[in-house]
């Protein structure tokens, strides 16, 4: 249990850490804040891949915060994961505009920007909010379902493809390969990879292609005839006088739905784990909403932190906290570690849906790489609670989360629960 791992025992590079479960990873993440917050790993071996030089994990509120204000000395151009991905596809359609820096980031950002404005965030409120009355309706007649499953995952997904143009019968296909770059490692979704890690891979290869493929057909589609969705307006951009290439929108294609399918879905799931955990908290929320709302959906993003970490590259030579770093070294910023940290944050381990100020790392942290769609993921947030305050006002937890085996996505795969049965709308 990592609760007794000293810092000497703690290793980030190793699978089996990743399948301890959540409170247990927490644990070990405090210890290098207290210990070591700018730690050395080698890097995972991974196959197909050729191991790096190793890198430095930073787990401090601060130091993740000053290395992503620091975009210039903080590089995202030579990948955001590890280890380093070969050129071509298939690996190239798991590069997009986050392994950019300014101004090719810039520009990449900007074919997209106003379909993820505050602006446009508002204007998909009600398709926010009719969609999730949908997905409550497939399960409210049971009195009980497996919300991470039949709950959490279906708006966000749901919410994203119709933004894309992509047919209502494609959604649960779509959301079916967009979990499996994050679900590579784990036996449930990838059956066979704790025995064969190649699995995972050609798993994740194979999913990307595939989503690439998908792309290329509805692109072509809209291109033919095109209409009032975001693939029409991705094939019909221009960069620097030129159409995006078929590896560009197969790069978007993939970023938006991985991205929007599963860390809200987190960030939900998590959030009504934590309202169980917490009844006062529910109470507050459900007799206060719109003045809660707010603080409150923060405080849910800040709990669950559902990116583990990104990756920058160092430009020059650097000391952060107190450890020199070299041109050509590579960090991760651990985000769950950041949003718990007790310098940081007061009281970062009680759930609080007042908190404020809150200043949480949980959409990547400030500067150029802050989340595109984090007014969306706001936005999809309020509509679901509020859409469950309203149908399932006594919904309660019956079990405990099964956790993802995941070092990218801070995931909850299963959360039972039981309600009040009610009719459909």
């Amino acid at each position: 249990m990592s609760q007794h791992l000293t810092a000497d025992q703690i290793n980030l590079s190793d699978p089996v850490f990743w399948a301890l479960p959540f409170e247990d990873r927490d644990a070990a993440f405090r210890v290098l804040r207290a210990e070591r917050p700018v730690a050395f790993f080698e890097e995972p071996t991974l196959p197909f891949l050729e191991p790096g030089a190793g890198y430095w994990a930073v787990t401090r509120f601060d130091h993740v915060v000053e290395a992503s204000r620091d975009p210039a000395t903080f590089s995202s151009a030579q990948g955001s994961v590890l280890p380093d991905l070969p050129p071509g596809p298939p690996f190239s359609y798991l590069r997009s505009m986050i392994d950019m820096d300014n101004p090719e980031h810039a520009v990449m950002r900007r074919i997209v920007a106003q379909a993820f404005s505050r602006g446009q965030a508002v204007r998909l409120a009600e398709r926010a909010r009719v969609l999730a009355h949908e997905i409550i309706d497939s399960v409210i007649e049971r009195g009980e379902c497996d919300f991470a499953t039949e709950v959490a995952s279906l708006l966000p997904v749901g919410l994203i493809c119709q933004m894309l143009g992509v047919p209502k019968a494609d959604w649960d296909w779509v959301r079916g390969r967009a979990l499996v770059p994050y679900g590579r490692d784990d036996p449930e979704l990838v059956p066979g990879v704790l025995e064969e890690p190649e699995r995972g891979a050609l798993a994740v290869l194979q999913a990307v292609q595939e989503m690439a493929d998908y792309m290329r057909e509805l692109g072509d589609s809209k291109r033919a005839r095109p209409g009032d969705d975001l693939t029409s307006r991705l094939v019909h951009a221009e960069i620097h006088g030129r159409h995006l290439t078929g590896e560009e929108l197969a790069q978007w294609f993939i970023l938006l739905v991985v991205a929007g399918a599963e860390t809200t879905r987190q960030a939900v799931s998590h959030g009504v784990l934590m309202l169980d955990r917490n009844p006062g908290q529910r109470i507050a929320w459900q007799h206060d909403f719109p003045g809660l709302t707010d603080t409150a959906v923060e405080e849910l993003v800040r709990w669950s932190s559902p990116v583990i970490s990104f990756r920058r590259t160092l430009t020059r030579d650097y000391v952060l906290g107190g450890q020199p770093l070299a041109r050509g070294d590579k960090v991760l910023l651990f985000f769950p570690s950041a949003n718990r940290d007790e310098r940081g944050f007061e009281g970062p381990y009680r759930f609080d849906i007042r908190r404020s100020p809150n200043p949480h790392v949980g959409y990547g942290g400030p500067g150029p790489h802050y989340c595109l769609g984090a007014h969306l993921a706001r936005c999809e947030i309020q509509a679901m609670f509020a859409a469950l305050f309203d149908r399932m006002p006594g919904m309660e937890v019956t079990g405990e989360p099964d956790w993802l085996r995941s070092s990218s996505i801070n995931g909850i795969k299963h959360l039972p629960v039981r309600f009040s049965p009610g009719p459909r709308k």
